[in-house]
């Protein structure tokens, strides 16, 4: 796979990683991704900190800003059927270049599952990855147009009891922008009103 934020983020092996969101009252929410080893890869600074809705920034482990996302909103999102996000990189010049955009379509009513979410990125395809499962329950998966699954998003278990949602896991198979999956679960945790928003 190209990468989509930088190779740096692509590994030759599964990489496993845990992300710990931030109550809002420390730091102005959003949430930390740590490796096995716990040292902190990414960070997403949400309206807490921005204090702007429907805005994110995804920063690496020195907190230099990776990406810019953003959701669509007034004129264009009432009248669209669907909620649009895109995700920015900044290039050596400071200008801002598309790396994908996520769609959902609306609905008036609950749905509990994450079927119609679609990530585009750069290509010409109609898509090029979907969710599979239920974000708020942290189990799904992110999927490729070939039907593979390249990230899997969890919480750990013990007894058939949470530990926590505020704490789990993401696993990314080897040869995916992690700076990408990261992102996604940035536009996810936002969507569903969690420690990303306001």
């Amino acid at each position: 796979m190209v990468p989509l934020v930088s190779k740096f983020y692509c590994s030759s092996s599964e990489v496993v990683l845990v992300v710990r969101t931030r109550p809002h009252v420390v730091n102005g929410g959003g949430f930390v991704v740590t490796d096995c080893d716990q040292k902190v890869v990414f960070s997403v600074d949400g309206c807490g900190i921005l204090g702007k809705e429907g805005v994110l920034i995804l920063r690496d482990e020195k907190r230099d800003a990776l990406l810019l996302l953003r959701g669509k909103g007034g004129i264009f999102e009432a009248l669209s059927f669907h909620k649009i996000w895109k995700a920015y990189k900044y290039d050596y010049q400071g200008s801002k270049k598309l790396v994908f955009s996520l769609r959902r379509p609306k609905s008036c009513l609950p749905v509990k599952n994450d079927a119609g979410i679609r990530i585009k990125t750069v290509s010409k395809k109609d898509w090029d990855y979907e969710i599979s499962g239920y974000f708020p329950d942290k189990e799904c998966s992110i999927i490729d147009s070939h039907g593979n699954v390249v990230a899997q998003i969890g919480v750990n278990k013990k007894a058939g009891e949470w530990l926590s949602k505020d704490l789990y896991y993401v696993s990314v198979k080897p040869g995916i922008d992690q700076a990408f999956v990261v992102g996604v679960i940035a536009i996810l945790d936002n969507i569903y009103g969690e420690s990303t928003s306001c």
